[in-house]
């Protein structure tokens, strides 16, 4: 039986639970399609990292880290990629992070075995996913920052008949996890009773510091936030609790976690790609400018209106580049002011331009923040001197749950 004319371009597979799906037969043949096309000939917006970028910030952070006894444990959710994850990992890492349990799902099925989540999972549901990892992968580890939340925990592990690897979350700010006080003491004991959980320590993010404009006031100012945390790891490991992993810090503050005593890794995330976020922070050498790490991922774009003085119209506007403030750099250009807030399109004004644009030129754009632009895009080109030599699938893209 021939098939249905509109299903003729598609090739059929089989999905979750067995349910036909089609997929685009020139899906199939995309990702060899552009091996070895120039990224300036990529069909746009097109995300992009390049290559030899992106391993020399590995390596960095694995030189920065080496005599500091302190290891890094990067966060997952800002690439979603397992192939990326396999390269930290290969480049010196115990582990990766994970927010969600749909992104560890993701990261666990694409070959990933050492993930620590960093959300506690609240709901039945999740926390019965979040178990079904765990019986797969012995090196899955889960955050808990409520009392309530830890009973579930072991009674799910026993119901799925493990003994579940456990966190306790202790807040820096208000956003997450158990106030640093005699309450995250109480909670990380009562983990250590029940008997189907083990815990392996705590884990203390501060989001809010790793923005903090100029690297004195970083320090000073992630340090004093930071000491509640510093003294409820005293109090666990004063009480005879397991305190092997005690983890947070971030890109911003990746060389100021390492003077935190008893600190055991860092959940590092936008040093393998940066963006303007992280650029305008300033650094130990350069207060002005972010340069520890390099920028890998651009968004490739294309001009396609120059009719008005002094504006271009490209096709990367909020649906590619996610932010607007900062605005996206144009590599290249100094004098370039990029609006993306239209959905489709992103808006230019300059007063000077390094050349004249015409309809159907490329732009390189550096990305308002690295991790919701990545989320946007099913797959990433890997360039190596501008020429596309792998393409990796984002299998955690769109994973939020």
């Amino acid at each position: 039986m021939s098939l249905p004319l509109s299903r003729r371009n598609f090739l059929q597979t089989a999905g979750a639970g067995g349910i036909t799906m089609w997929i685009p037969k020139q899906a199939h043949a995309a990702e060899e399609s552009v091996i070895g096309m120039s990224k300036w000939d990529l069909d746009t917006p097109a995300l992009c990292v390049d290559l030899d970028k992106l391993e020399r910030n590995i390596a960095t952070m694995r030189k920065k880290l080496a005599a500091t006894g302190i290891a890094s444990r990067p966060h997952a959710k800002t690439h979603k990629c397992p192939a990326i994850a396999r390269l930290q990992l290969a480049g010196g890492s115990i582990g990766v992070c994970t927010a969600k349990v749909s992104e560890a799902e993701a990261l666990f099925a694409g070959g990933i075995e050492p993930i620590l989540m960093t959300t506690a999972n609240v709901t039945p549901n999740k926390i019965r996913r979040a178990m079904k990892i765990r019986k797969a992968n012995r090196q899955f580890i889960q955050a808990v920052d409520y009392p309530q939340n830890a009973r579930d925990l072991s009674d799910a592990a026993k119901e799925a008949g493990v003994v579940a690897d456990v966190v306790v979350d202790v807040a820096v700010g208000t956003r997450s996890g158990v106030p640093p006080d005699e309450r995250a003491l109480a909670l990380a004991q009562l983990v250590d009773k029940l008997p189907n959980l083990k815990l392996r320590g705590m884990i203390s993010y501060d989001g809010g510091a790793q923005h903090i404009k100029g690297f004195r006031k970083r320090l000073d100012e992630s340090l004093k936030r930071y000491e509640p945390s510093m003294q409820t790891f005293e109090a666990m490991k004063r009480s005879g609790l397991n305190t092997e992993i005690f983890s947070g810090g971030g890109t911003g503050t990746y060389n100021i976690m390492t003077k935190v005593p008893g600190f055991t890794d860092l959940q590092v995330g936008s040093y393998i790609f940066m963006d303007c976020q992280y650029l305008e922070i300033g650094g130990e050498d350069n207060e002005q400018q972010y340069t520890d790490f390099e920028p890998s991922l651009t968004v490739m774009s294309t001009v396609l209106n120059a009719y008005f003085p002094k504006r271009l119209t490209t096709d990367a506007g909020a649906k590619a580049l996610t932010l607007n403030k900062p605005g996206p750099i144009v590599i290249g250009e100094n004098g370039f002011t990029y609006n993306a807030g239209s959905d489709e399109f992103g808006a230019i004004q300059y007063e000077t331009a390094n050349k004249e644009y015409k309809v159907g030129d490329r732009l390189e754009l550096i990305v308002p923040h690295c991790d919701p632009a990545v989320n946007e895009y099913d797959q990433i080109c890997g360039t190596r001197q501008d020429r596309v030599e792998v393409v990796w699938p984002i299998s955690a893209r769109g994973h939020s749950q």
